[in-house]
């Protein structure tokens, strides 16, 4: 059986955030998972995060000539 399940650590024990139906005094595998920390609504900050690392190379072709920037290619 496996079941996925959120709890807390106060630094000694695990603390489920809600019922679970287990054996007291019986022997679990439990792996351990960090939740992503992506709230609702920070799609935007990744976006601006990736627009402040684009640079202007000075070339005002470059999406309608990028094979021939990337790959040496002639110009179409």
């Amino acid at each position: 059986m496996t079941k996925s399940l959120y709890a807390t650590f106060d630094g000694h024990v695990f603390t489920p955030e809600e019922n679970i139906n287990l054996l007291p005094n019986r022997r679990y595998l439990i792996s351990i998972e960090t939740p992503p920390s992506q709230k609702p609504g920070q799609e935007g900050k990744v976006l601006q995060r990736i627009a402040a690392r684009a640079k202007d190379l000075g070339i005002s072709d470059l999406a309608a000539q990028h094979d021939h920037y990337l790959y040496g290619t002639e110009k179409q």
